[in-house]
């Protein structure tokens, strides 16, 4: 009888070779056209590829016609904030970065290429992607440590003719806005009454809490390692300093009472279910995204809370916080524009998209991809959008792409937004292997 293997002992499998021609790692290179005769061999390369050649030095901009850059993302990572694993190296990271191909491609149609750098300097970095930038249609910046990060994408952001995106800030950011948006619906709150915690303070807690401003919040309180961010603090670093006020709370438990809304991104079981209890009194949510073990786990929070509304970063609870629902979309918004940059109008007409899509009727196959029942229809248990239902690709794509010609970052002129939406149906029912 052969050993049945553990989940650690699959993984590892799946990563390796498994044919005689197969490749190790999950990433390869797709080929989009035939090379089979002399003159597709001529075309493809000498002498024919001169002629695309020439007319990119005369137009620069025909790259998007002629070379796949329109759909391709360098997924760029120093490995120094990978998972909740930490600095554990360039090449360790690897699989993460080739996983986040993966999704790319299946989630969105997107090509992309994973780099990691073996440099963990700041200049380093801003140099070396800024070179390479025009060879993509974007840029995804991953698992860059805080508070580097900001300072590497807010550069980058001015230097590159193309989007520049920090997935690990603002990916948890515009799917909890999302959730955000939906329940201040169902309570009838505003957002400029609400108390708002955030425990951690890396890229993406930062990010997070510049999000729910612009949203409307005003009373944001910030934890990081050594407690509440406070004005009587000295050691904070210019992001945190944004959010830093006069505030008698010193602890979460102080933080918590009375709080709204509290966003975990730091440690397991960090949250006592007795601080649950004295939340607001009414609709509290918790979004409680340390992986792979939350804040607090669902079942204790409702026993504490039978009225809170809670998602997790995890697939078997309810309200997953799962960044596969905003980057692949985005970029795919960003990509048909040919946008020159992501704007904060465009991530928030993706959370929005994502949280006007949570109110439609979800498709029995998405259902059963959950193994959940009748029960995933909008309301607390369901206030974000499956990872499962491709119309996530129709509503984000298009919202962004919209928000992209608003704001004038869009290349593309006379965009056809019907035209486009029919293109991201006939795409999510490719990727969904139903054409």
């Amino acid at each position: 009888m052969s050993k049945e293997l553990s989940f650690e002992e699959e993984s590892l499998q799946y990563h390796e070779a498994t044919g005689e021609f197969d490749t190790n790692g999950k990433t390869g290179t797709l080929l989009t056209k035939p090379c089979n005769t002399d003159k597709e061999l001529a075309m493809a390369y000498s002498p024919g590829v001169a002629f695309p050649c020439l007319e990119i030095e005369k137009d620069i901009e025909k790259a998007y016609d002629y070379t796949n850059k329109g759909n391709l993302v360098a997924v760029v990572s120093d490995g120094t904030a990978v998972l909740g694993l930490g600095d554990i190296g360039h090449l360790a990271g690897k699989p993460v970065m080739e996983g986040k191909g993966v999704l790319f491609k299946a989630f969105a149609n997107v090509d992309a290429v994973d780099i990691e750098l073996n440099t963990k300097d700041t200049e380093e970095i801003i140099k070396i992607v800024a070179a390479m930038a025009d060879s993509f249609g974007g840029v995804n910046l991953e698992d860059i440590s805080a508070p580097r990060c900001f300072e590497i994408e807010d550069r980058l952001k001015e230097i590159c003719n193309v989007p520049v995106f920090h997935d690990d800030q603002h990916g948890t950011a515009v799917i909890t806005t999302a959730g955000l948006i939906n329940v201040l619906e169902m309570s009838g709150k505003d957002a400029s009454d609400l108390k708002v915690v955030v425990i951690g303070a890396g890229a993406s807690g930062i990010a997070c809490a510049s999000m729910y401003k612009r949203l409307g919040v005003k009373n944001i309180t910030m934890l990081d390692s050594k407690g509440v961010i406070h004005s009587g603090r000295d050691d904070l670093n210019k992001q945190k300093q944004m959010f830093a006020f006069d505030t008698e709370d010193r602890t979460l438990e102080d933080a918590m009472k009375g709080a709204d809304m509290v966003l975990g991104l730091s440690q397991p079981d960090l949250i006592k279910p007795e601080w649950v209890k004295t939340m607001s009194e009414k609709s509290p949510i918790i979004f409680a995204c340390a992986n792979p073990n939350p804040e607090i786990k669902p079942p204790l929070a409702k026993e504490a809370r039978p009225d809170v509304i809670i998602g997790t970063g995890r697939s078997d609870y309810a309200n997953q916080v799962n960044n596969v629902l905003g980057f692949p979309q985005i970029f795919r918004g960003a990509l048909d524009t040919r946008a020159t940059k992501i704007t904060e109008n465009m991530k928030m007409a993706a959370s929005r998209a994502l949280a006007s899509l949570a109110k439609e009727e979800v498709p029995a196959h998405v259902k059963a991809a959950h193994g959940r029942g009748d029960d995933m229809t909008f309301g607390t248990e369901y206030i974000i959008p499956s990872p499962f239902d491709r119309r996530v690709l129709i509503y984000v794509a298009s919202a962004v792409a919209q928000a992209a010609i608003e704001d004038g970052v869009a290349r593309v002129k006379d965009f056809d937004m019907d035209a486009y939406r029919v293109k991201l149906e006939k795409l999510a029912q490719h990727l969904d292997g139903k054409i």
